[in-house]
């Protein structure tokens, strides 16, 4: 089957960095898997722009859900590779992708543990609140309600009407895991109205901000990292580093990036 078009908006050049991510010539693939696209290259070029902070916050515990072909997890093992002791686990509901997986992180020669499950399911209770990061490349084209959840590759991009409908099943759980210092990124469309998940996630504590933002004439996407806006001496740090703009003035969220974005007036209207 072919991939979802609306998964291919954006052009991709390679990293500078692409010694330290996965190589798309190891990546193993299958009809029913989702392939590394633009999503996923965003994704991982979020993780290398923010990979100095991430060495210096030095996670024991990474996560990815829904992890396809395991382009994203085998690439953070990579860049992260210097630092001892770090444990990793991805998850799919797609059996086929959960052997691509293994297959790719074996050609990197890096380790996960690789689950099949619906996005936590049965691992919750036991990972509550000791995953300091989590990186998530949702499910998030608008479709109609009943795609979503189907099996095979369908389900990797299925979102349901506005793209929303497994990006909310996801926060609650990203919620339920994270540590008090935990980091967590996400891929999302303008039409999943990122500025109404920004605000909810703030409501709950969650300070935010853009990591990479790509555009065409039609469409953006937004790589988001969140974190609890807690005593955590990185948090703090993650903080402070938001509020300062070349004009001295505070941002305390990614909602001001949000709103500066010439793309966002036509969807705040609907808001």
């Amino acid at each position: 089957m072919d991939q979802a078009p609306s998964k291919r908006l954006l052009f991709w050049a390679p990293s500078k960095m692409s010694c330290r991510i996965a190589q798309i010539h190891k990546v193993s693939s299958h009809s029913e898997v989702y392939e590394p696209c633009d999503d996923s290259f965003a994704l991982v070029d979020a993780l290398l722009a923010d990979r100095t902070n991430l060495l210096e916050h030095k996670p024991t515990l990474c996560l990815e859900l829904g992890c396809g072909s395991g382009y994203v997890i085998t690439s953070l093992a990579l860049m992260l590779g210097e630092l001892p002791g770090v444990h990793y686990i991805a998850t799919d509901v797609n059996l086929h992708a959960v052997r691509v997986t293994r297959e790719t992180l074996q050609a990197h020669n890096v380790h996960a543990d690789v689950i099949a499950t619906d996005l936590a399911s049965g691992l919750d209770s036991r990972l509550a609140g000791l995953v300091d990061v989590i990186v998530v490349n949702p499910p998030y084209v608008p479709t109609p309600d009943d795609e979503v959840g189907q099996e095979g590759i369908t389900s990797a991009w299925a979102g349901g009407v506005d793209g929303r409908a497994v990006i909310d099943r996801i926060l609650p759980v990203v919620d339920k895991l994270l540590s008090d210092r935990g980091w967590f990124y996400m891929v999302t469309l303008t039409s999943n109205n990122p500025l109404q998940i920004c605000r909810q996630m703030k409501a709950g504590g969650y300070a935010s901000r853009i990591v990479v933002q790509r555009s065409t004439e039609e469409e953006s996407l937004h790589i988001i990292k969140f974190w609890r806006d807690s005593g955590d001496p990185m948090c703090k740090k993650e903080t402070a580093t938001l509020k300062k703009t070349s004009s001295g003035k505070v941002m305390d969220s990614v909602l001001s990036q949000i709103h500066r974005l010439p793309f966002w007036k036509k969807v705040e209207s609907n808001d």
